[in-house]
């Protein structure tokens, strides 16, 4: 976001336009955030009934604006806006909006439509939010237990490159 930055993405954040949310947080998280980018892209299957909300299937937890489509354009102005919210399952700021994107996405997939989280299922910032919003559908891949970020990002992208999904 520095005004000295020339790079292609730094130029697009600081425009009125801005930048791709997944293109985006792939560059500020590195390999965690590209590794569940490319597996999500991968991967998600959307039901063949789901209306226009389920898109691709794919979405990025934001910190104040729910769940959003990686191709959400984003501005310098709305990453500041990010960076003011503390993600955590009991600040309002971020609970409600990501309640409220969650249930319309419920409401449009369906009852019988999985739903894989692949971000962070050891701590209540995610699940305690999603989980009562799509209960038993709420699933993560198995081979995520005992894993830190970096583990999981290099995971997701091998898995993705090879074609394999996870369990």
């Amino acid at each position: 976001m520095a005004e000295r930055a020339t790079f292609d993405l730094a130029t697009r954040v600081r425009s009125t336009a801005g930048a791709p949310l997944g293109e985006v947080f792939s560059f500020l998280s590195g390999l965690y955030f590209r590794g569940k980018m490319a597996y999500a892209t991968a991967f998600a299957s959307v039901p063949d009934q789901a209306g226009p909300v389920a898109g691709t299937g794919v979405f990025v937890i934001t910190p104040n604006a729910g769940l959003r489509s990686p191709d959400t354009l984003v501005t310098r102005a709305a990453l500041r806006r990010f960076a003011e919210v503390d993600v955590s399952a009991d600040n309002p700021a971020y609970r409600r909006p990501l309640e409220r994107s969650a249930k319309t996405l419920a409401n449009d997939i369906g009852a019988e439509c999985p739903v894989v989280l692949l971000g962070s299922i050891a701590s209540a910032k995610y699940v305690d939010v999603l989980l009562g919003i799509f209960h038993d559908r709420l699933m993560f891949p198995q081979e995520f237990v005992g894993r830190g970020d970096m583990s999981r990002g290099g995971l997701m992208l091998r898995c993705a490159a090879a074609g394999e999904p996870l369990t």
